[in-house]
């Protein structure tokens, strides 16, 4: 197999737009992620900003490093959250619908870090499922989270539940 028939097949693709219109064959019934967008909190540098290469997991706190499922194989690991933001339409316009946040822990100088694999899977279904999963963050990254959503698009902010402006307005 050749490099070029070794990245056609390794290729991740996301099914856009509607895939249950009625034909019924291949991808019916598959989720869209067409509205998902991952957000990186780094409470370390007290910033938050979108990487959407968390969607394949090759955010930039993400690469270059070996991955361990437990977290205490990584005692000096950086937290960051990867927060599944995903979108929704109602009469008022676009808002945050689903908003959940997953926990990974990065240590450069041994090069490991801790991610449940389990979580970020049940995270992201929990978004695109319109719920609101943030109080297992500490208080620093929900207000650095918070502020981001409202800064990046104050609209949609405003036309959000009342359950997440609660949860992340410290």
């Amino acid at each position: 197999m050749n490099d070029e028939q070794k990245k056609k097949k390794n290729r991740f693709t996301i099914i856009k737009d509607d895939s249950t219109d009625g034909h019924g064959g291949y991808g019916a019934g598959v989720i869209s992620l067409e509205n998902m967008s991952s957000i990186i909190v780094d409470p370390n540098e007290n910033k938050a900003y979108v990487d959407m290469n968390a969607m394949h997991a090759r955010s930039d706190v993400e690469r270059r490093v070996k991955w361990i499922p437990n977290k205490e194989e990584v005692p000096n690991g950086k937290l960051y959250w990867i927060v599944w933001v995903n979108l929704d339409r109602n009469d008022q316009g676009t808002y945050y619908a689903g908003v959940a946040a997953s926990e990974i822990r990065v240590d450069r100088e041994i090069k490991r870090a801790y991610k449940s694999m389990g979580e970020h899977v049940k995270h992201m279904e929990q978004s695109l499922k319109g719920k609101i999963v943030v109080d297992h963050m500490d208080d620093h990254s929900k207000k650095l989270l918070g502020d981001y959503l409202r800064e990046f698009n104050e609209e949609m902010w405003n036309n959000s539940s009342d359950e997440l402006k609660k949860a992340l307005s410290l």
